[in-house]
């Protein structure tokens, strides 16, 4: 699976920087708005320390974990959806993420610009939540005008479905309420899904602190973040994107160690990965061998079937079913064939749910 994150805030608020960290490539971060202009994508390589133990065990001749992408856009500004700044061209980036990671700058430093003259983080994210609402307003409107006659004329139930979907939208978005907020059946999903609306993608607010907050980091304004986030059952995550950048440039051994210099059992970056994956509902599952040991990215609630498809459409049509062992297994009895031994082994048919940790040899026939 394609997982992408695009990643969106003011101008100078630490998005460059953290998009620097991210893929650990030297994009341009200067202390000026629009020093992006045009949006940068890099792929981030999503930790998950079972990869490391499954590695040791196997060495195989490929190794392959799973990967994140993420899109950095250019700063967006009050009037974006209707052309100030960089203008509504980079909603149209955000359109193509699955999520998006709205960066929020939290804490004081004169040296820096803010766009506004002054800190205030709970301005800063509806000024931009206001664009992404007023863009997808504006995508709704246009369609309305098309699909309102045509249903009206033909009655034709998806058109029906389509346009009582679109002004339940209109309606939300009016009264400041973001799309993902609405309980749609999935009838209603499924006939607005080509539009990929911007405020119905899952948000994580990316607080960004000052390196000595680390430790402790809900100072005032990460507390106003949490409370709106709260609202909407948002995830917040607290991170410094200058130490994240400085910790990137480090060796894994190097990178330990300044994490325990900081006081930190983790970087920013492995949480902001961790609660995307959490928002979107992913997990995780492995195959394994000599030849390759590859983690598969798949959503939580998917069969058997459906995930031997994440590697191969003729996997998915010939199914015949799937040789299922866990991780924490493998793990504790130190071999597949000491697993099957314990009768630990399973054989699994299509409709299994696969979970977290499963290590799968799919059996097929076309």
């Amino acid at each position: 699976m394609s997982l992408t994150a695009g990643i969106v805030g003011l101008p100078n608020v630490g998005k460059s920087t953290l998009f620097n960290a991210i893929t650990n490539q030297k994009i341009l971060a200067e202390n000026y708005p629009f020093a992006t202009i045009e949006p940068n994508v890099g792929v981030v390589t999503v930790p998950d320390e079972r990869m490391d133990k499954l590695k040791e065990m196997y060495n195989p001749n490929r190794f392959i974990p799973t990967a994140y992408e993420f899109t950095d856009i250019a700063g967006l500004v009050k009037g974006a959806s209707k052309g100030e700044g960089l203008g509504n061209k980079f909603l149209s980036h955000i359109r193509e993420t699955d999520a998006i990671v709205e960066v929020v700058r939290c804490f004081d430093d004169g040296k820096i610009i803010h766009v506004e003259g002054d800190i205030n983080p709970i301005r800063d994210i509806e000024t931009i939540n206001l664009e992404l609402a007023i863009a997808d307003l504006e995508v709704i409107n246009n369609r309305l005008e098309r699909v309102s006659k045509k249903a009206r004329t033909t009655k034709d139930k998806d058109d029906l479905l389509e346009l009582d979907t679109l002004e339940k939208c209109k309606k939300a978005l009016e009264e400041n309420k973001p799309i993902r907020q609405l309980n749609l059946t999935e009838e209603e999903e499924k006939s607005i899904k080509s539009y990929s609306f911007l405020t119905k993608k899952p948000i994580i607010y990316l607080a960004n602190i000052k390196e000595s907050e680390l430790t402790n980091p809900d100072n005032i304004y990460v507390k106003q973040v949490k409370e709106y986030a709260e609202k909407e059952n948002a995830k917040v995550v607290s991170l410094c994107a200058k130490v994240e950048e400085d910790l990137s440039e480090l060796t894994k051994e190097e990178k330990t160690e300044m994490l325990e210099a900081l006081g930190l059992d983790s970087s920013g970056l492995d949480k902001l990965i961790k609660a995307t994956y959490d928002i979107l509902g992913l997990a995780t599952y492995f195959t394994v061998g000599k030849d390759e040991v590859r983690a598969w990215t798949f959503k939580k609630g998917m069969n058997a079937k459906k995930c031997a498809g994440i590697i191969h459409t003729d996997f998915e049509k010939g199914f015949i079913r799937a040789e299922v062992i866990s991780y924490e297994d493998l793990m504790k009895y130190g071999s597949e064939l000491k697993v099957k031994e314990a009768g630990k082994a399973r054989l699994e048919g299509k409709d299994y749910l696969m979970q977290d940790g499963d290590i799968c040899h799919f059996r097929f026939n076309v």
